[in-house]
């Protein structure tokens, strides 16, 4: 049974907590996370790089020098794509680069990427107490006794009013990304070098992913 430490608000260890198997241990499929990781970043690529081609090119149609008598090489125009300043020959455009991973690829490099983690004792199971105001100053604190500061840390949520409290306490920390339970992905899970849950949020990771 894979386990995790289990700390208080203030990050005090108060013993440990049964992670769900259905998640936690789970084969590591290195397949499916490199499909996974590269159709992320493939989703976030905006695609709006462009260049010109000879017919965008603004430029005179005259005839550069005259066709016989100099000894030069016979040129017809000053965009053509091999001249300097001329346009490019089969150049970027526009694209969408986003494409649709199937759904059980993304769940096997999902739960791939969290067994990984928790394998390696690199999750994080805390009881944070409501927050009415955001408090980032004890939410850096919090990372801090658990020896996570200043390392990519991934914070889990589960979302909803007190939740958006905890969100943005932790968001504007160094290092720290946030996510609601509900939004993990292997791409973020990998790039965290440790994974910190809330009691919540876990029931709400295995209410989510762990059919």
């Amino acid at each position: 049974m894979a386990t995790a430490k289990l700390y208080s608000g203030a990050g005090e260890q108060k013993g440990s907590v049964d992670l769900p198997a259905s998640l936690f241990e789970q084969p590591v499929h290195r397949q499916a996370l490199f499909e996974a990781v590269r159709n992320y970043l493939a989703n976030q690529r905006q695609g709006t790089h462009d260049t010109l081609t000879r017919a965008e090119v603004k430029a005179t149609s005259a005839k550069m020098f005259r066709q016989k008598g100099t000894g030069r090489a016979r040129v017809g125009s000053s965009v053509s794509p091999i001249r300097v300043g001329g346009g490019r020959a089969f150049g970027p455009h526009p694209r969408d680069y986003s494409y649709t991973l199937p759904r059980k690829i993304k769940r096997l490099a999902l739960k791939s990427a969290l067994s990984d983690r928790a394998s390696n004792e690199r999750v994080f199971v805390v009881e944070i107490p409501a927050y009415e105001t955001p408090k980032t100053a004890a939410a850096a604190q919090l990372l801090n006794n658990l020896d996570l500061a200043g390392r990519h840390t991934l914070v889990v949520l589960q979302g909803g009013g007190v939740g958006d409290q905890l969100y943005k306490s932790f968001r504007n920390i160094k290092g720290v990304r946030v996510l609601r339970a509900s939004e993990l992905n292997a791409y973020t899970i990998l790039w965290a070098d440790n994974l910190v849950f809330t009691t919540d949020a876990l029931s709400g990771a295995e209410e989510v992913f762990g059919s």
